[in-house]
């Protein structure tokens, strides 16, 4: 069988003066690949949050809008195409206002709620229980349902457990059955409250931790079906918060969440999405970079007290966080997605690979129409924003091994005292053998010749497709949804175990060698 390679390269320029170095050289181990790269780490996230439910993936059956048994039928089939492999509901901060019985039976007796945390929106509860579960059979990835602890009740949340895993002759089980669905779901992951040091209760570690313990006694396992209990981690550099739960709490929990957004701050202005300058892009890269710092101190953390690494890191939120569009709904956190935002998603997954003896999932933030999102909708129109398109490249490393590289590039100094280097990469092979290698080019001003070193790994020629525009802030809109798309790519050279790929300017390119 012919060992194939794809390579995924990714690169963005603007203008700013470097050194005359343009180039940068990578070594490839590919006999030294150990941890697989969960497909987890491709994780996506839908909140209640302005019309990322409503009007984003739920339209419901008698729209207009063309769909699924209510689910719109394009964002449905581009998520289908991304591989969606977990997808975590209802919250974020909506989780822990969440009453999930609110959303079962027919639709018209379900009572209207207030989303109290965004935008004061009244919600009719048309998308529940049901609907998520049935999304998420239907794409074929895990559900990741966030428990309320903030203003629930551990009855509430053990009811709800055994409503969609008990496949006996319980009351819950009952009352699912009466509303249309006999078999039990299968649901592996459970998180136990969220962010409650601030929206989901503004409590203390040492509370939350006795918390947890109390409500994940009763969050039990039925016919089968094995919970993988989420404890409410980190807001970003909350060293204590991990380290109190992983002292008080241990084994209890087989994962702790943490969250990360690549922000400017959270008082004031975030700044636009679509409108900054090329000193603003490089703060970026480094703000997202960042994110690895974080990641080192809080596995440090765990393996003090867990040397085996049984307790998983969840990273389930991360992500861009601009000021909402103007003329949008405020508190619905409707953000555009530049090219800028796509480089934010290539450098993060880089990271996320290196630390997966650790790191189980992650879960951008979200996936319609809030904040980085992979799709935008309005109305009966769609787009696919440049997120999506890095998400799409990286699927092939869903459940490959991790290889490990070398990798020599310039780096610059950026805002706050950061270094961003202009190369990222990250390498894996899957099951049938094949290898690919993903890259980015950080730099905004010049094409960069990457020289691949492919050790015994053979490949003889290239093709492939290149993602670019003409400015770093362009990004897909309704009126022109292809501004950021695909074309082919052929710019490849290969000799003698060594590959060349000469970077073009603001490009993301994906390269299958043969």
């Amino acid at each position: 069988m012919k060992a194939k390679l794809l390579v995924s390269t990714a690169f963005l320029a603007a203008s700013v003066s470097l050194s005359a170095q343009k180039s940068a050289t990578i070594t490839l181990h590919a006999d030294q690949g150990k941890e697989i790269i969960p497909k987890e780490i491709y994780g996506q996230f839908a909140e209640h949050l302005g019309s990322c439910i409503y009007g984003g993936l739920w339209v419901g059956e008698n729209s207009d809008i063309p769909n699924i048994k209510g689910y719109r039928t394009d964002v449905f089939n581009a998520l289908k195409e991304l591989a969606v492999p977990v997808l975590r509901w209802p919250g974020g901060c909506f989780a822990d206002e969440y009453h999930w019985m609110d959303g079962i039976g027919p639709k018209e007796n379900r009572p209207k709620m207030v989303n109290n945390n965004w935008g004061g929106t009244i919600e009719d509860n048309s998308f529940g229980t049901h609907e998520f579960l049935n999304l998420c059979e239907m794409l074929g990835c895990e559900p990741y349902v966030s428990g309320n602890v903030g203003s629930g009740t551990v009855e509430e949340l053990a009811k709800w457990v055994e409503y969609m895993t008990s496949d006996g002759d319980s009351p819950m089980a009952n009352l699912r059955r009466k509303n249309g669905r006999d078999k039990a779901w299968k649901i592996k992951y459970l998180g136990v409250g969220n962010e409650s040091w601030g929206c989901g209760g503004s409590m203390r570690p040492e509370y939350y931790a006795d918390l947890y313990r109390r409500y994940s006694t009763y969050c039990r396992n039925y016919d089968g079906n094995r919970l993988f209990k989420i404890a409410s981690g980190a807001s970003d550099y909350d060293y204590n918060w991990t380290d109190v739960l992983m002292n008080r709490v241990g084994h209890r929990m087989q994962g702790l969440s943490l969250h990360y957004y690549t922000v400017t701050g959270w008082s004031g202005s975030k700044t636009s999405a679509t409108q900054f300058n090329k000193d603003d892009y490089y703060w970026t890269m480094g703000k997202c970079l960042e994110v690895e710092e974080v990641l080192k101190k809080h596995c440090a953390i765990m393996d003090k007290y867990d040397k085996d690494k049984k307790i998983a890191l969840l990273l389930d939120e991360w992500g861009t966080w601009w000021d909402e569009e103007p003329g949008t709904i405020r508190g619905h956190l409707y953000q555009q997605n530049t090219l800028r935002d796509a480089f934010v998603a290539s450098l993060s997954l880089d990271i996320f690979h290196k630390y997966t003896d650790r790191l189980k999932m992650a879960n951008i933030a979200q996936v319609v129409n809030v904040l980085q999102s992979m799709i935008l909708t309005k109305g009966k129109e769609m787009v696919l924003t440049p997120s999506y398109y890095v998400f799409k490249m990286y699927k092939v490393h869903q459940d490959a091994t991790y290889l490990p590289i070398d990798l020599e590039c310039e780096k610059m100094n950026v805002r706050d005292n950061r270094t961003v280097p202009m190369v990222s990469a990250t390498a894996s092979k899957d099951k049938n053998g094949v290898i690919h290698i993903s890259l980015s080019n950080v730099n905004a001003d010049e094409t960069q010749e990457i020289t691949i070193n492919l050790g015994d790994t053979k490949a003889k020629k290239a093709t492939g497709e290149i993602l670019t525009s003409a400015k770093l802030t362009d990004y897909n809109s309704f009126e022109n949804p292809n501004i950021v798309k695909p074309a082919p790519f052929k710019e490849v050279k290969i000799n003698k175990g060594t590959m060349k790929v000469k970077l073009p300017a603001k490009s993301i390119v994906t390269l299958e060698l043969q």
